[in-house]
């Protein structure tokens, strides 16, 4: 089965695809993302497109305190249903730091994404943290609707 290079696949798609969303910004800036699977910013570019590139990264939350991630296998572009390969990861955020740096920039395989990939697993990893238990503190203020409402009845 032959491949489409991916600069091909970038250019039908970077136009108009189901996973683009178009936001206006300052003014009338435009500001496009994209809600593609293997993309770590979802910013709409051939850099961090899970589409058009065969080389992607992915990490995201797997259950109550760990992390996945999960990298494209190159060779498998023709088996949607094998084509990652997931490690979950389970340790403390430095050892994830570590083990996302080694698979995306020490071996070689994206290391243009390394920055991304930090970020994301930064941003996974806070999502996951537990707010800590214990008395919440009552607010003794009184909200404004209250304050409004005591002054009307006087």
């Amino acid at each position: 089965m032959a491949t489409v290079p991916g600069a091909l696949i970038w250019e039908i798609v970077k136009k108009n695809n189901s996973f683009l969303v178009k936001e206006f910004g300052n003014g009338t800036a435009k500001v496009q993302f994209s809600k593609e699977a293997n993309n770590l910013y979802n910013a709409h570019s051939y850099k961090y497109s899970g589409l058009a590139n065969k080389k992607t990264v992915t990490i995201q939350p797997s259950g109550k305190d760990s992390v996945l991630l999960a990298t494209t296998k190159t060779r498998m572009q023709s088996k949607p249903s094998s084509l990652l390969h997931k490690s979950v990861m389970k340790q403390e955020f430095r050892r994830m730091a570590k083990a996302v740096d080694n698979q995306v920039a020490e071996n070689y395989y994206r290391p243009d994404l390394k920055k991304a990939a930090l970020a994301r697993l930064s941003a996974v990893n806070r999502s996951l943290q537990v707010a800590k238990s214990g008395v919440k503190k009552r607010n003794r203020q009184p909200s404004k609707l209250e304050s409004h409402l005591f002054f009307c009845r006087m």
